[in-house]
């Protein structure tokens, strides 16, 4: 009889062992999640970071050269390179997981509105630790946006500064300074996935709570419903703050016309992952859709995948009526701004609710505004 008992204990120790193994399916629904992280980590993640260090690199470049030599033309180049890494970060803003959450990544890129006074005083002192939390909104793409387009009315105005200023010096060692960290933070990041995370990531997967497809399906729908609805469109559009706006608020302030492109980058990157869309081709593979298709996710006999990239379209449709500079949207007609937060509000609830629902995926962010 003893006996007995003892091999049921072992046999229920090893069944319990085996539940709790973080890399099995306990769910069940045998989808291959090794699949769906190899096609997120190789062919979506990792060549979206690495197009971003590019980008960034010709900033770096590009830098060095206006403040060598502070003219119109090279502040022209400064700024497009500028703009076009700040695109190529949309595509890898939700990804704030491993290195990118250990060394405050997105904080340190794309805190916005930027502290102007926070920025200056820290030029005027030549003293600043840009590592230190206190520091989020005085470097970033809002601080290059402020530094190469906000100091005056015109290009003449802002070379100025970098030129004939008595503090010029100063404003280009910050300039350089906010430059370096931008590449800095990502070429660690890139580093980290290339030795060894890359691998850990993919093995992790699991189905609790810290596996690698649960946080990063977290981070999918976060980053639509906070980065890309409420920071992009329903702060500066008022919508919480019972109709007070705030166009000062907007990304790409101090440019005044990109607002639109930086938004239509995120909503573009956000859906192409969800189509587990290869990075720059027209590839897909394994993603959240498949995955729903898999599980065959319906909603009023229609298919939760097809639901959601409709929402997608609708959402393109409403954006493309908003002009480039949505701080003269909101000051203008905020209806249209009311409106493409509404189209990305169903989204939200499609991905949240309905995607999150189907998958077994609990939500584990803060989730402040009731949605």
């Amino acid at each position: 009889m003893k006996k007995i008992l003892l091999i049921i204990s072992f046999v229920a120790f090893i069944a319990a062992c085996s539940s709790n193994g973080e890399n099995s399916n306990a769910d069940g629904d045998n989808y291959n999640r090794t699949a769906l992280l190899t096609n997120w980590a190789d062919n979506i993640i990792i060549p979206s970071y690495e197009n971003y260090k590019v980008k960034l690199q010709i900033v770096v470049t590009n830098s060095n050269t206006f403040t060598t030599t502070p003219t119109e033309a090279n502040l022209q180049t400064l700024r497009a390179s500028w703009l076009e890494a700040y695109k190529a970060y949309q595509y890898i803003a939700m990804y704030n997981f491993g290195k990118a959450e250990e060394i405050y990544l997105n904080s340190a890129s794309n805190t916005y509105p930027t502290s102007t006074t926070g920025i200056e005083s820290n030029i005027a002192t030549g003293v600043y630790n840009l590592s230190l939390l206190s520091q989020f909104d005085k470097q970033g793409f809002p601080a290059l946006d402020y530094l190469i387009n906000g100091l005056g009315a015109n290009d003449v105005a802002i070379v100025s500064f970098y030129d004939t200023n008595a503090n010029a010096s100063n404003y280009k060692q910050y300039l350089t300074a906010v430059v370096s960290r931008l590449k800095t933070n990502a070429d660690a990041v890139i580093t980290d996935w290339n030795s060894g995370y890359r691998n850990s990531y993919i093995a992790n997967n699991g189905t609790s709570v810290s596996s690698s497809v649960n946080k990063t399906t977290n981070l999918f729908v976060k980053n639509l419903e906070k980065d890309i609805r409420t920071g992009k469109i329903g702060i500066p559009a008022g919508v919480f703050s019972s109709g007070v706006k705030y166009p000062e608020k907007v990304e790409g302030f101090y440019k005044n016309d990109v607002s639109k492109e930086l938004l239509n980058a995120a909503v573009k990157a956000s859906q192409d992952f969800f189509n587990g869309k290869h990075f720059n081709t027209t590839t897909t593979g394994e993603g959240l859709k498949t995955y729903l298709d898999f599980l065959n996710a319906t909603k009023n006999n229609q298919k939760i995948s097809d639901i959601i990239n409709n929402q997608y379209a609708a959402i393109n449709i409403v954006n493309n009526s908003l002009t480039g500079s949505f701080s003269q949207q909101i000051n203008a007609d905020n209806s249209k701004m009311i409106a493409a937060y509404d189209a990305l509000q169903q989204n939200v609830i499609n991905v949240k609710l309905d995607m999150m629902q189907s998958l077994k995926i609990t939500i584990d962010y803060v989730d402040g505004d009731g949605d």
